[in-house]
């Protein structure tokens, strides 16, 4: 392993002279590394729109009411939350990589089980699978990309989250184009074969080479290490060092960072379920449009967050939360209340812009705190919006309207702003 010796040999002697350990060089293993990983985000996003775009038709296909779809969406809910904590125990014990690529075969695989039932709790019980199988994708994902951002020595988990959104855009606007052409069980059967292919080619750069954990910073009598310092990376093994139990205050902080990820992620999974219903069934649009619907929301996101390392680096990640976090606000009010389907899209656009940053900015901080363990409990609550979220949009649609429940994205995300700056001095460094 003559890459990660070298990265050793560099860090041990920048820790000799006291100074700031240098950047891992960009070697061919490092960067291969980046590009498999960036690629497991794009599915991941990939796989999940491809099942949100075919929602009305699986929906209509088991007959379920408002209700009982977001009941039957529980289960994917349960099977993610579920998991989320068992895998950042089974990353900490066998390492990152080895766990993604098992959820990634796994998710592959489950894509294509949903058109398959022929009633909601049918539908409910596979969900589970694709649950637990999303959920653990995504903590070894998160896991696995903040030990590299420290090796990068740059914020750039928001690149890896706009891939994420990439790939949810693509599938969105895939979806949308085959909903015409294809049933719903031979589409996901094709994004079943397209996500092993991926899963497959992207086995031998992620295991060969062995990326270290990063060190996580002593808890200090405030708020650990001082602001906007680095936390020098470490040889140790990574399973000891990540298993220690996170101090008290990084417990603390990693569940407000959960709760400002919790707020934004509800909206991110109630556009993704309920955007084409709503444009479809309150503002008149057709099947190709609405499903248009999450497609500029993802979108919006993905050049958010291709812009988010550079925001982060002039703003300062406190600015990045809270700015979008007001801006997600202000987008979904009108989103939720346009009275037109443009009017809704440019709503959508600009939900879109305004969260794009407030998840992958409050889960890799999590990760500099607490290791695995730190990324499994934020992403708990983080993912548990997503999941939970459409089925808090079904419940009170039916109780009241689809427009009236929408309108707790809004609440939620400007909940999520006025969290990031209260505490923004106790969690988040400053620039």
């Amino acid at each position: 392993m003559p890459t990660l010796n070298k990265i050793r040999s560099a860090l041990a002697g920048a820790k000799e002279r006291g100074g700031r350990p240098p950047a891992a060089p960009h070697r061919p293993d490092l960067r291969r590394f980046r590009h498999a990983l960036t690629a497991f985000f794009a599915l991941d996003g990939f796989l999940f729109a491809g099942w949100v775009v075919r929602i009305p038709a699986v929906k209509a296909r088991t007959g379920a009411s408002d209700s009982a779809l977001g009941l039957a969406l529980l289960g994917l809910s349960a099977g993610a939350v579920v998991t989320m904590m068992a895998t950042g125990r089974l990353c900490s014990r066998f390492g990152n990589q080895p766990v993604l690529l098992g959820c990634g075969f796994l998710l592959s695989l489950s894509v294509a089980l949903p058109p398959l039932a022929r009633s909601p709790l049918a539908l409910g019980l596979v969900l589970l699978v694709f649950g637990a199988a999303y959920g653990g994708m995504n903590v070894a994902l998160n896991s696995t990309a903040v030990d590299l951002v420290a090796a990068l020595d740059r914020p750039a988990m928001p690149g890896f989250h706009a891939a994420f959104s990439l790939g949810g855009m693509l599938g969105a606007g895939l979806g949308g184009l085959l909903a015409g052409a294809l049933s719903p069980t031979r589409h996901l059967l094709l994004l079943a074969a397209t996500g092993l292919a991926l899963a497959a080619l992207a086995t031998r750069p992620l295991l060969r080479f062995p990326l270290p954990a990063a060190r996580r910073p002593a808890p200090s009598r405030r708020t650990g290490p001082a602001p906007g310092h680095r936390i020098p990376r470490t040889d140790a093994d990574p399973a000891s060092a990540s298993a220690a139990d996170p101090p008290r205050r990084a417990r603390r902080a990693v569940a407000v960072l959960g709760v400002i990820a919790l707020c934004t992620a509800y909206g991110e999974g109630a556009l993704a379920d309920w955007s084409a219903l709503h444009l479809t069934d309150d503002l008149g649009a057709g099947p190709a449009l609405a499903a248009a619907g999450y497609s500029v929301f993802a979108g919006a996101m993905t050049v958010g967050r291709l812009l988010g390392t550079t925001l982060v680096e002039r703003l300062g990640p406190g600015a990045v939360l809270i700015r979008g976090g007001a801006l997600g606000c202000c987008g979904m009010l009108l989103g939720a209340l346009a009275p037109s389907v443009w009017a809704a899209l440019a709503g959508f656009v600009l939900t879109g812009l305004g969260l794009a940053n407030v998840f992958p900015i409050a889960i890799g901080r999590a990760g500099d705190l607490a290791g695995p363990g730190g990324v499994a409990a934020a992403s708990t609550l983080g993912y548990g919006g997503i999941l939970l979220g459409p089925v808090a949009i079904g419940l009170l649609a039916e109780r009241f309207s689809l427009q009236a429940a929408l309108l707790t994205v809004a609440l939620l995300a400007g909940a999520a702003a006025l969290t990031a700056a209260a505490a923004r001095r106790a969690v988040l460094p400053q620039r």
